[in-house]
C-alpha cells in the first residue's frame, strides 16, 4: 500500500507523534508511507512533504486573527501540495488535524471528492464540526449541534480578535466535508465518537482506535532526576502538557501549590519561559521537550501523575504515566478517564478542586507500589502502539477493498 498522512505537525506534539508512529509501522510492514505536514520541522520521518513554509503559516495565522478564517487560507501552498499528491498517487489519504494555520480545506476537499480515493480522517478534537473552536466542553456550548453563531470562544484557539465568522465557517465546513464517497472517521475516544454521531458528520462510519504509546520507551527504569533536583525524599506530583493553559488545568496546579505539605513537590513539564518565571514555591518547572526518553525518566520518578484537563480527547500523557507504573488522577473530562480503571488511578468530577486533593491523599496513603504493577499491566494490554496503530493498517486495507 501507498499511504499519505496529512497533519499540522510531524513528530512534534501528541498528534505529530501519532503520525510518525503509524508511519513507522507502515514502513516496517513494507508499505510506502509519506507524511505531509504544515508546521515546524519533521522529526523521525524519512519521507515527508512540507506544506507551504513558515511565511505561509504567519499569513494564515494573521488572517485567522483578523478575520476568523482558520482553514480558509494557504491557497497557493495547498494547490502546490495537491500537485505533489497527484505525483505521489497514494492508495489511501489519512487526514489528521486540518487546523493549525497551514492548509486550505475547501481546495483540499475539492481534490478529495474528485480523486475518489479512500480517505481516513482521525479527529483529535472537535474543530471539524464547529464554526470556530476545537473544544466546547469548558463552557457547555451546544451550538455546533444545529449551527454555530455568535461564538463565545472567538478569542480562544484559533483566536480571532475582531470578526466572528463562526456561522459561515460552520455552514462552509458542512458543505465542504460532506460528500466524500469513501471516508471513515476515526476517533481515539468513545466520548468523541459520540459527539461525531450528533454532528453533521454523522452519516460517515465512525471507528474508535485508542491512542497507543511506545512501551519500549515508556517503561519502568532508573533515573537520577530526583538527585539532580534535590527531591530524594519528596512526594512528586507530576503534570505534563505540550501547551499549558486554562484548558489543560494549569491553574489547578498553581492553586494546589498552596496546599502542599513540606515533603510534597509539583513538577510541571512543558511550561513556557514566561510561566517558568512566575511559578510559585513548591512547583519545579521544566521547559517543553520532544525527548520521549527524558519524559519517561520523569514519569518513572513521579509518585502520581495529575491531569486536571478541562477539555481533552484521549491524552497520551495518561498512557505514558501508566506504562511507567505511575498512577493517574484526572478529571472526568472528555475521554481522559477512559484509559483508567479503579486499580490504576482515580477519576474526579470535572472542576472539583477538593476532589483532586482527596484523590492525591488517597494515592499517597495507598502508596505508588499499590498501583504500579496494575498500571503497567493495563498499558501493556490496551495501549501498546504496535497493536493500536496496526489497527490503522487494517483500516486502510478495508477502505481499499470497499
Amino acid at each position: 500500500m501507498n499511504i499519505l498522512q496529512i497533519n499540522s505537525h510531524c513528530g512534534i506534539g501528541g498528534t505529530g507523534r501519532v503520525v510518525i508512529d503509524i508511519h513507522a509501522i507502515l514502513r516496517s510492514k513494507g508499505h510506502q508511507s509519506t507524511c505531509g505536514f504544515g508546521r515546524e520541522s519533521a522529526i523521525n520521518c524519512d519521507r515527508n512533504i512540507r506544506i507551504g513554509n513558515s511565511f505561509d503559516n504567519y499569513l494564515h495565522f494573521a488572517r485567522t486573527l483578523l478575520f476568523d478564517l482558520q482553514g480558509f487560507c494557504s491557497f497557493s501552498a495547498t494547490k502546490l501540495f495537491i500537485e505533489k499528491i497527484k505525483v505521489l498517487n497514494p492508495d489511501v489519504i489519512h487526514l489528521h488535524n486540518l487546523h493549525g494555520h497551514y492548509i486550505h480545506i475547501e481546495l483540499l476537499f475539492e481534490y478529495l471528492k474528485h480523486a475518489k480515493k479512500p480517505v481516513i480522517w482521525t479527529l483529535h478534537d472537535c474543530w471539524a464540526f464547529t464554526g470556530h473552536c476545537a473544544y466546547f466542553d469548558f463552557i457547555g456550548c451546544n451550538l455546533w449541534k444545529s449551527a454555530c453563531h455568535d461564538c463565545p470562544l472567538k478569542k480562544q484557539y484559533p483566536k480571532s480578535l475582531f470578526l466572528d465568522k463562526s456561522k459561515s465557517n460552520y455552514l462552509n465546513k458542512k458543505k465542504i466535508f460532506i460528500g466524500i464517497p469513501n471516508l471513515t472517521i476515526i476517533t481515539p475516544s468513545k466520548w468523541l465518537s459520540n459527539l461525531v454521531k450528533e454532528s453533521f458528520l454523522q452519516k460517515y462510519p465512525v471507528v474508535v482506535i485508542n491512542n497507543g504509546i511506545d512501551l519500549k520507551v515508556f517503561k519502568p527504569m532508573q533515573s537520577d532526576f530526583r538527585e539532580r533536583y534535590n527531591l530524594t525524599t519528596q512526594f512528586i506530583i507530576l503534570g505534563v502538557a505540550f501547551n499549558w493553559g486554562d484548558r489543560k488545568g494549569y491553574q489547578y496546579f498553581i492553586d494546589l501549590a498552596k496546599h502542599l505539605k513540606s515533603d510534597e513537590t509539583i513538577v510541571l513539564v512543558g511550561v513556557s519561559e514566561s510561566q517558568l518565571k512566575d511559578l510559585p514555591k513548591g512547583i519545579i518547572g521544566i521547559l517543553k521537550t520532544n525527548s520521549s526518553s527524558e519524559l519517561a525518566q520523569i514519569f518513572n520518578v513521579a509518585d502520581l501523575f495529575l491531569n486536571p484537563t478541562l477539555e481533552d480527547n484521549f491524552p497520551t500523557t495518561n498512557l505514558e504515566a501508566l506504562a511507567c507504573g505511575t498512577p493517574v488522577v484526572t478529571f472526568n473530562t472528555g475521554g481522559s478517564s477512559e484509559c483508567l480503571d479503579d486499580r490504576c488511578g482515580l477519576v474526579v468530577e470535572r472542576g472539583d478542586f477538593n476532589g483532586l486533593i482527596k484523590a492525591i491523599v488517597t494515592v499517597r496513603k495507598n502508596g505508588k507500589e499499590f498501583y504500579s504493577k496494575k498500571c503497567q499491566k493495563r498499558a501493556k494490554e490496551f495501549f501498546d502502539k504496535d497493536v493500536r496503530f496496526a489497527e490503522y493498517v487494517s483500516q486502510y486495507e478495508e477502505s481499499i477493498n470497499k
